[in-house]
């Protein structure tokens, strides 16, 4: 339906209102195609909901590179700043970038719905590492969890067992 109504859309040409439409409607265009700032652009379809396409899908897998290179993000370090605009495309992110940001991400990945296996065990080796803001597992508070309380699932036995009753 998404896809239909974007060609409705844009039959005579991108709308200069395009903000003004469903926010799932860029999931199906390319930077290029809007007619503001790439990185508006992004901010926007990281507030959209990106489960409309398949996690495989080749347009959910395009849209979180051309992010990253609207970005300008080098390598696979994603800064909170970052994250923040990336939103629910935060959650396409492979196990490297999981590492690489250090626990940057987890606030941010805690509100992803599933997690692939590579993404689980990133997210394990983080917490694990203890060299988070939100320190080792044996320091946690009911506060952290409620923060955390999405990457629950993510977590083994070996990390459950350090926190505190």
């Amino acid at each position: 339906q998404l896809s239909c109504l974007l060609k409705m859309v844009t039959l005579h040409g991108i709308p200069k209102d395009l903000d003004s439409y469903p926010k799932e409607l860029l999931l199906f265009l390319s930077p290029s195609d809007y007619a503001g700032s790439c990185s508006q652009f992004v901010i926007n379809v990281g507030k959209a909901n990106v489960d409309v396409l398949p996690r495989e899908a080749p347009q959910r897998r395009q849209l979180l590179l051309e992010a990253l290179q609207c970005l300008k993000i080098p390598g696979t370090r994603i800064n909170e700043e970052n994250a923040e605009i990336l939103g629910r495309l935060v959650c396409d992110l492979g196990g490297e970038y999981i590492r690489s940001s250090a626990g940057s991400l987890l606030e941010d990945l805690s509100h992803c719905g599933a997690f692939l296996p590579e993404q689980r065990e990133a997210i394990r080796d983080v917490i694990s590492s203890g060299n988070t803001t939100f320190g080792p597992p044996a320091a946690w508070s009911a506060f952290t969890l409620r923060q955390l309380s999405g990457l629950i699932p993510a977590l083994d036995h070996s990390i459950l067992q350090h926190i505190p009753k």
